[in-house]
């Protein structure tokens, strides 16, 4: 075939599709879903925590969200974004310098320590919005959140310009003080529709009498760059840059919540996350005092893991070739870990959900949240990343928690 003709043009149009790993993924969803359910059964004849047994059963509906997730992974492997060669190289000199640093501030040792004191916001202002009918007050105000000085990565971070401004939809109340609810949303949201309907905010606000504050995570929503999509640079090879969203997301809800607190007159506040948001609830948990709750939902609590989960065999080998990932870059990862620092609210008052067929977060990653928070109150339930949307069981148990938590009274529940 000669090079230009329509055969070859044709030939080479087939194989980029075919070899295309979004393709690839696509192909093997089905056999990864069946490989899963078999497990599933297996493990469903034997003693898991917490009912997990139960919810574990494989059912049609279970594989069906597990389909569902294998398909959205895969789909996200956009070979556009695949790191370069310089990528790789730089990644790995990062995380080799940042492990230098880190150890010798002690911050590997005392995580804490590389967080700030508590911020504040300062020349916080809001609008009035509405959205499809719903009316939210839109916040915003400038993140003081700034890499250490000399921290590989800061300058690149900095240059995002418009995530040097904090954002965040709020739904409250006339009248008397009502508890504040801060609903963290997940990875690639960040948008006033897609987050209340995540959150079932009009039950949270209306019938359970919640103030509710969403603030939107660093590099998503209105602080992306123009052209690229919600969360675009959030998750790369360049891990510090992982980090440092992170370590901003701390800060930038942290000072929402002081301002949350100035406005409510000291009412009760707690958190609640859903799977990238999951963590960053876990993240305030352990850094911010006098929280009335959290909940982490479908968590995500390693990045580095997920990385590697995700990653193809040749990103996955590259990385660690270069550094970029493996054991120093799960170190310096330390000091924003939900499951290294320790949460600074009771027992009591933590609350996890998950479902038993997550491949996005993954159930083990949950898990793995619940054991470093002592066991406390877990619900499961049988489906995928995105099923809790429909797990009635989940519905309640956050109903339940925030009315163990001290945030509404039982007379108020409902159909949240």
């Amino acid at each position: 075939m000669a090079d230009g003709s329509p055969a070859a043009s044709a030939y080479r149009a087939a194989r980029r599709f075919f070899t295309d790993p979004r393709t690839v993924g696509v192909a093997q969803a089905a056999p990864r879903t069946a490989a899963f359910m078999a497990r599933s059964w297996a493990r469903s004849r034997q003693s898991l925590p917490d009912a997990a047994a139960a919810a574990a059963q494989p059912s049609l509906g279970l594989a069906a969200q597990v389909l569902l997730d294998e398909v959205l992974i895969a789909s996200m492997k956009n070979p556009r974004l695949f790191p370069s060669e310089d990528d790789y190289r730089r990644a790995g000199e990062e995380i080799r310098a940042a492990h230098v640093l880190f150890e010798t501030q002690g911050w590997l040792d005392d995580p804490e320590r590389y967080h700030d004191a508590r911020p504040a916001p300062s020349d916080a202002t809001v609008r009035r919005r509405r959205v499809l009918g719903q009316r939210f007050e839109h916040l915003t105000f400038p993140s003081g959140y700034e890499p250490h000085r000399g921290e590989p990565g800061g300058e690149r971070w900095l240059a995002h310009e418009r995530n040097r401004t904090a954002h965040a939809f709020v739904l409250r109340h006339p009248g008397p003080d009502r508890p504040w609810l801060v609903c963290i949303h997940g990875f690639g949201t960040g948008r006033p529709l897609i987050d209340f309907r995540g959150f079932r905010a009009p039950g949270l606000h209306r019938t359970l009498g919640l103030n509710l504050l969403l603030p939107v995570l660093p590099l998503h929503g209105p602080r992306q760059r123009p052209g690229a999509a919600s969360g675009e640079g959030f998750m790369s090879i360049d891990l510090l840059d992982s980090l440092h969203g992170l370590a901003q997301a701390a800060w930038d809800v942290r000072a929402a919540i002081a301002w949350a607190r100035a406005a409510g007159g000291g009412a009760p506040v707690g958190v609640y996350g859903l799977s990238l948001g999951g963590y960053v609830a876990a993240l305030v948990a352990s850094l911010e005092d006098d929280l009335a709750c959290a909940i982490a939902g479908i968590p995500a609590t390693d990045l580095p893991d997920l990385y590697r989960r995700h990653s193809t065999a040749a990103v996955r080998r590259r990385a660690l070739e270069a550094g970029a990932l493996g054991a120093e870059a799960t170190a310096v990862h330390r000091v924003v870990s939900p499951l290294v620092l320790a949460p600074k609210l009771a027992r009591g008052r933590r609350y996890v959900f998950a479902g038993l067929g997550d491949r996005m977060s993954t159930s083990d990653q949950a898990r793995r949240l619940w054991r470093h928070w002592d066991q406390p109150r877990i619900a499961w339930y049988p489906g995928g990343h995105v099923g809790f949307w429909w797990a009635s069981n989940v519905t309640r148990f956050v109903t339940d928690a925030l009315v163990e938590s001290g945030m509404t009274t039982a007379a108020d529940q409902g159909a949240a």
